[in-house]
């Protein structure tokens, strides 16, 4: 049902991007970058649940960040690993249940183990979730969905498919950010992002801070969520649109 943008997006997504640039200015090594881009998602999370974001969504490595350097894929691999230990009890302690998305196969068992672990230690935790993605693919995740209704013997469906995605536990983003500069989806959330409002900043991820979360949560507030209906639909009274 349509409804007019509520004060705060209930669902942030987040691609992340610009670590790399960010060192590459500074003549630093790329993971320096993605070191740094640890401290802005600390950062964001705080903000989100302070401004009461229910899910925060962030891109943090897709299926297709395999084919950078090795240098920096082992970088980012040791990162993950030292985060976790390093964020999982201050996410806890803040309330945050974290959960990773993505293709598992092909990650190391210690990898595996630390995600695992990380999910178990805040499953109980109800204030806000984050979801990683990790390892993640739009077409991916509807691809395997698909597959996953075809192996079950069950009709492919738009509500079918909606269920089986990865996401399914949260509802669809409301707020889509890109930072960066760059103004793409770059297969991060296809399906899940069909009425998000988007929206695209020039600040790279090391640089994003609260004013630029505010930014893009004031831009969210005045936009008119349609939904398929039209302006008056939407701004009259319930129950009385023709």
């Amino acid at each position: 049902m349509a409804s007019t943008s509520p004060r705060i997006p209930h669902h942030v997504a987040i691609v992340m991007d610009g670590n790399g640039r960010w060192a590459t200015r500074r003549f630093l090594p790329r993971v320096a970058g993605h070191k740094q881009g640890v401290e802005s998602l600390r950062r964001c999370v705080k903000a989100c649940a302070d401004r009461g974001v229910g899910v925060l969504t962030v891109f943090a490595f897709s299926s297709e960040n395999w084919n950078r350097p090795v240098e920096e894929v082992s970088g980012l691999m040791e990162l993950m690993v030292g985060a976790l230990a390093r964020e999982v009890p201050r996410l806890s302690k803040d309330g945050v249940r974290l959960r990773f998305v993505g293709e598992r196969a092909g990650l190391s068992p210690k990898m595996v183990k630390g995600l695992v672990d990380a999910e178990e230690a805040t499953a109980h935790n109800t204030r806000m979730q984050l979801n990683v993605c990790f390892n993640y693919g739009g077409r991916w995740d509807i691809a395997k969905a698909a597959a996953k209704l075809a192996a079950q013997g069950e009709p492919i469906t738009e509500a079918s498919l909606d269920r089986a995605m990865a996401l399914a536990h949260v509802p669809d983003p409301d707020l889509f950010i890109r930072t960066g500069g760059e103004q793409r989806l770059s297969n991060f959330l296809l399906w899940q992002s069909a009425y998000a409002e988007l929206f695209f900043s020039a600040k790279l991820w090391p640089e994003f801070d609260e004013a630029a979360l505010d930014e893009a949560i004031a831009a969210f507030q005045g936009r008119e969520r349609r939904f398929g209906q039209t302006s008056a639909q939407v701004s009259a009274p319930q129950g009385l649109t023709a």
